[in-house]
């Protein structure tokens, strides 16, 4: 088993970031949280002409099948770019409807939101009530219980950790109902698990862009005439940061490549994790100047703890690696 991606998986990665790289992200980070999603979704436009969304659907539907080990490579630059909105529900709802296999139903939604002209967002059965960003997404969709998947009104904007990421209750109530049944509860359980591997993407990526960052500012301030990255107690946190990151880095592979529910569930434990600590040492070694909103690094210091608690709680993971090993 090979964990490295290929050299056309990872020319893949290259163009995205330089395509971030040169787009202008925090503006539009900015923008999303104001309430303006105009400039995300010309970002979500330049990405769909990259086929990124195109590996969360099948062909039939203008797809490129769905291919986790690409998708999570793709979201890993997404993270590290701090790209707002659904990215990760819109990828969920794909896979929902392509798992689903209703025919009515995928080409209803799917060539829109392989086309990058549409954002979906998406509740589940046993997880968080709230849908992200179901203001600025054509499409809200709830699955309950029961196994009744329904379009849902949008509901009220909330206060979030992260303004840029918008979270609001949807109502079901009067939906239209557009499945029901095993399969529905089948469909959801795919869609949950990959919107946890695509969410540890995402991790990744913020935690990469944290210690990019720090890294940098560190080679540059200085205190007793030297920079403060050549003390040996601010090189240990940093390493140990880097080493968190490279440990979640294989178990990402490995999930992307199995997506079993044991696999998935410890790479967005360590993902989550390792976010965590970058956006912590991101915050100390920055100083005071780490708490200002001016500073580009509080747009990923604010995705760190939500990110980490998204699709999957440390908890409800470590239960669900747990259950993978538990004989029986």
């Amino acid at each position: 088993m090979r964990f490295l991606p290929s050299d056309e998986q990872s020319d893949f990665a290259r163009t995205l970031r330089s395509l971030l790289g040169s787009a202008q992200v925090p503006a539009a980070v900015r923008a999303w949280a104001d309430g303006d999603h105009g400039p995300g979704h010309e970002l979500r436009s330049r990405l769909a002409a990259t086929g990124l969304f195109a590996l969360a659907a099948p062909e039939a539907y203008e797809g490129a099948g769905l291919l986790p080990l690409e998708l999570s490579l793709g979201f890993v630059e997404l993270g590290r770019a701090g790209m707002p909105g659904p990215v990760v529900e819109s990828a969920a709802v794909s896979v929902l409807l392509s798992e689903l296999g209703d025919e009515a139903l995928a080409k209803r939604f799917l060539p829109g939101l392989v086309a990058g002209e549409a954002w979906a967002t998406l509740t589940l059965p046993g997880g968080s009530p709230y849908a992200l960003d179901a203001d600025a997404a054509a499409h809200c969709l709830t699955v309950s219980a029961a196994g009744e998947l329904r379009l849902a009104a949008s509901g009220e904007v909330l206060r979030s950790t992260d303004p840029a990421r918008r979270l609001s209750r949807p109502s079901a109530a009067g939906g239209e109902l557009l499945a029901a049944g095993p399969a529905v509860a089948r469909a959801a359980a795919a869609a949950g698990r990959w919107a946890r591997l695509l969410t540890a993407a995402q991790c990744l990526g913020v935690g990469e862009a944290l210690l990019e960052r720090t890294v940098g500012y560190v080679k540059q301030r200085t205190q007793f005439g030297a920079p403060i990255g050549s003390f040996q107690a601010v090189k240990h946190r940093l390493a140990d940061t880097l080493l968190a990151l490279e440990f979640a880095r294989p178990l990402l592979w490995a999930a992307a490549l199995s997506t079993a529910p044991g696999d998935v569930a410890a790479a967005k434990l360590r993902c989550g994790e390792a976010a965590y600590r970058a956006a912590m040492t991101a915050l100390q070694l920055h100083g005071a100047v780490g708490y200002t909103e001016e500073l580009d690094l509080s747009l990923w210091l604010r995705k760190a703890r939500p990110l980490r608690d998204a699709w999957g709680t440390p908890s409800a993971c470590r239960a669900e690696v747990l259950r993978s090993v538990t004989p029986g």
